[in-house]
């Protein structure tokens, strides 16, 4: 299925000044893009790990790899977000792939697979992964 694009989680003071923050929580966010390229008109795969036509990535810099979680209120909030989308993705196509890697890494070999459940995830924490690491979560057994 077609993941929503965008930006999600800013807090600009105003929609007159979307650029303006009160806080840099209020700044932090994530920027979810999707896999077609308009220039050449087609699709590409963010990785060749991934098994499914339609892909997002997200550039999160506040996300922390599992061995480096901080415990932030910008971490946790940049969690929430991806928690949330996670959450409508397989709610409507019933399994999501999921992968962690260092930009330019992306074809590397895997270093962890596991295929997990959507209920198995009980804190937003769950969702800190090694690099490297691909989840296929499925919505049900």
């Amino acid at each position: 299925m077609k993941l929503p694009k965008g930006s999600f989680g800013s807090n600009p003071v105003s929609p007159k000044q979307p650029n303006i923050f009160r806080t840099e929580l209020d700044f932090t966010h994530l920027f979810f893009e999707n896999n077609y390229d308009s220039t050449i008109k087609r699709r590409f795969s963010y990785s060749s790990h991934f098994s499914y036509k339609h892909q997002a990535a997200a550039y999160a810099n506040q996300i922390s790899l599992n061995n480096q979680i901080k415990g932030t209120a910008e971490e946790e909030k940049c969690l929430t977000i991806l928690y949330n989308y996670m959450d409508e993705a397989i709610q409507n196509s019933q399994v999501v792939e999921y992968f962690t890697s260092w930009n330019g890494e992306e074809d590397l070999a895997l270093f962890k697979k596991r295929s997990i459940h959507w209920l198995d995830i009980k804190n937003l924490y769950d969702l800190v992964i090694e690099d490297r690491e691909l989840w296929e979560i499925l919505l049900w057994n």
